[in-house]
């Protein structure tokens, strides 16, 4: 075999056609050997002579695409010192393009003999772990364009591959549960008749089932356990995992942007899924221990701000130049659309304090690549300070948790919510306006995969996760759920009914705050979990969508009233303003109504004691159609209809009145007592002044046109 210098950047296994180029960082090594492997089990070992930098690279002339490889690291082991080099251990490629097969969880792949964790472990993992693949990285993209969709028009879905897909009625068995099923005109004619623009996918970064949920007859389904942050995930590709889950990937985002659909991923670079001292050896413990995680002062054991045993390093260079390149990757070679980045708060700690501008932050923001596409951040952790809700810089969005908390205790009926629904309602300007961010920086939502299901919210008032094998101890015990009166399944008529409003008023609330809205996947059609509250290891039909039947008649139900909700946002941009109400009139215009007014039942404007007292859940806000202050894209005025919201979280009916001198005539646009959620036809007018009766529990939506 010819072996040639080659060159040390790109890092990882990189093809051009002739033959591939290999090049890994490493400073712990004394040397490394590059392992090619065969069919039969046997492998190939090419020592990597050349160094730059700490960078070990070669060429191989005819090495091609579909060819399996790993990495023996031959170095000191001390795990007293942080140091765990092992050349027993076939290692994946940190930058590796895809990954093949899975790991068995034999003895060999863990860095010490079991039940004596103190012992060397030299049995030879390679039969029993993944391997790195080198890809053919050309392919016709044709004509694909990023939708590029503004955030003011952006609605997101959070989907899982498998989940959204698997019980697809409409998909052949072959496609259910992969990339390729996704990108089937079944999904994607569902996405753009419900009003989806980004489809935003849980994690696909190529990730490793943990072994304590393989003994347990289990699966890490949710994927938060990365083990590869430049491959597309093995297991979610139809027809092999030799580089064929590339193409298959790319497939699917060019069928989805010809969709006018973006991709956003849920990465995540806070962890690797190699766990904490006791956890197996398979790429970046044995590649360079010390630069890539955070040790405690003991280096045998690893500081965890994430709660899966080991948190990456990032103050370390190569680890950021690492996160930085996987980005950079995915934007320019599988064309995704942004990121939504898990336990953000944690790549913000450079130290040990949450710092907004850590190292990360700064590259991002000069990066012409990534910081071009949409950034969301999950923004806590579970370390101390972690929670940093309104704090990340101006180029992020936020996953908005106290949203989705003040939504949800407003809808329950607690007491002194009002106050708080209103700041939420509007854009949170409380959490982003000091720093010159806007209503869009807010992504809002009510359920995600974390937690209960929307139809779980109105059915459970506890977690029943026994199915996950931790005796119901494991996920969140405070979920501000509402069982409505029946805990889970029930036959009581006015217990379903008023779930079934319960979660037309959440959707509703939803689209029309202002903000970003972010629906989870199959929330539309009332999927449930049978009350599961953390069903990460739960591949099965507990977590999978489950489709209605496609002759089933949509008419009336939660699925015609997510449409409905979705479009009507879509239609007004009183709903999706780019900057904060003023509660004044716009200059320049005729109206001298407000952008806004809050206003009681009686229909009087809400004054101090209004909003602090205890009892009150009841409010109405008009919406000036007329008193939008940004302006459209050649710098044109905008204006709209307008609207008034009527909002009863009480248990009791309450009379509303038409506030005067706001309008005159009114149409009921929506109404979610009603069984469908909306008026049939035309809604009912009404008239200032005039009572308009609202059950209790229940949001009205009346539309004056412009």
């Amino acid at each position: 075999m010819q072996v040639w210098p080659g060159q040390a950047y790109p890092l990882g296994a990189t093809y051009d056609g002739a033959g591939t180029n290999f090049a890994v960082h490493s400073e712990a090594a004394h040397r490394i050997e590059l392992c090619l492997l065969h069919e039969d089990g046997s492998e190939t070992a090419v020592e990597l002579r050349e160094t730059d930098a700490f960078v070990r690279h070669a060429y191989l002339p005819g090495v091609m695409p579909g060819q399996r490889y790993g990495f023996r690291v031959h170095g000191p082991y001390a795990p007293e010192r942080g140091q765990r080099c092992n050349s027993a251990k076939l290692l994946l490629d940190p930058y590796a393009r895809a990954v093949s097969g899975a790991i068995d969880w034999n003895e060999s792949v863990y860095g010490y003999h079991f039940g004596r964790p103190d012992s060397r472990n030299d049995l030879d993992s390679a039969p029993h772990t993944m391997t790195s693949v080198v890809v053919n990285p050309y392919f016709d993209w044709g004509d694909d364009r990023r939708p590029r969709t503004d955030y003011h028009r952006t609605v997101i879905y959070e989907a899982h591959v498998k989940g959204l897909t698997q019980l697809h009625p409409e998909l052949p068995p072959e496609l259910r549960g992969t990339y390729a099923g996704l990108a089937h005109p079944a999904v994607i004619s569902h996405l753009t008749e419900l009003g989806v623009t980004a489809l935003e996918l849980m994690p696909v970064h190529q990730f490793v089932n943990d072994h304590r949920l393989v003994d347990a007859g289990l699966n890490n389904y949710w994927g938060y356990n990365t083990i590869g942050f430049f491959a597309p995930h093995n297991a979610y590709a139809s027809w092999g995992d030799r580089g064929e889950q590339v193409l298959e990937f790319k497939q699917a985002v060019k069928a989805l942007h010809q969709a006018g659909i973006e991709v956003i991923l849920d990465v995540v670079y806070n962890h690797t899924a190699e766990g904490n001292h006791l956890g197996p050896t398979l790429s970046f413990r044995g590649l360079d221990n010390e630069s890539y995680y955070r040790l405690t002062d003991d280096r045998r054991y690893y500081m965890d701000t994430t709660g899966t045993g080991n948190s990456l390093l990032m103050r370390s260079p190569h680890v950021l130049q690492m996160i930085m390149d996987s980005l950079r990757y995915w934007v320019t070679e599988m064309h995704v659309d942004g990121f939504r980045f898990d336990l953000a708060a944690t790549l913000a700690r450079q130290f040990h304090e949450v710092d907004r501008l850590s190292s990360f932050f700064d590259l991002v923001q000069q990066d012409p690549v990534v910081s071009q596409v949409k950034l969301i951040a999950e923004p806590w952790d579970v370390g101390e300070g972690g929670y940093q809700v309104g704090n990340f810089p101006p180029l992020w969005t936020e996953w908005n948790g106290k949203y989705r908390d003040c939504v949800r205790d407003m809808w329950r009926g607690e007491p002194r919510t009002l106050a708080e629904f209103a700041s939420r309602l509007t854009g949170s300007s409380d959490l982003y306006q000091d720093d010159g961010r806007r209503p869009l920086a807010s992504i809002n939502f009510t359920t995600c995969h974390d937690g209960f299901t929307l139809h779980d919210l109105v059915s459970y008032n506890g977690k029943h996760n026994e199915a996950n094998g931790e005796n119901n101890r494991d996920g969140e015990s405070h979920n501000r759920s509402w069982n409505c009166g029946a805990e889970g399944g029930t036959e009581d008529a006015g217990v379903l009914e008023l779930r079934e409003r319960q979660m037309r008023n959440f959707i509703a609330t939803l689209m029309l705050s202002q903000g970003v809205p972010m629906l989870s996947h199959g929330d539309e059609f009332a999927r449930t979990q049978g009350g599961n509250n953390n069903a990460y290891c739960q591949d099965n039909e507990i977590a999978w969508v489950r489709w209605p039947d496609p002759g089933d008649d949509e008419e009336g139900s939660l699925l015609a009233f997510t449409k409905t909700m979705v479009w009507l946002r879509r239609d007004h941009p009183v709903f999706r303003r780019r900057r904060f109400f003023h509660g004044r009139p716009v200059e320049g215009t005729h109206d001298e109504l407000t952008d806004i007014a809050w206003f009681t039942p009686k229909g009087e404007e809400m004054v101090q004691r209004d909003w602090q007292a205890a009892h009150a859940k009841a409010l109405s806000v008009f919406l000036n159609g007329h008193a939008i202050s940004e302006p459209g894209p050649r710098g044109e005025r905008i204006s709209d209809d307008s609207f008034l919201l009527m909002f009863n979280a009480g248990a009791e009916d309450l009379d509303f009145v038409v506030p005067v001198n706001h309008g005159e005539a009114w149409q009921v646009v929506v109404d979610t007592a009603r069984s469908e959620g909306v008026p049939p036809g035309k809604g009912p007018t009404v008239t200032a002044g005039e009572v308009v009766p609202l059950v209790g529990r229940s949001l009205t939506v009346l539309r004056r046109p412009a």
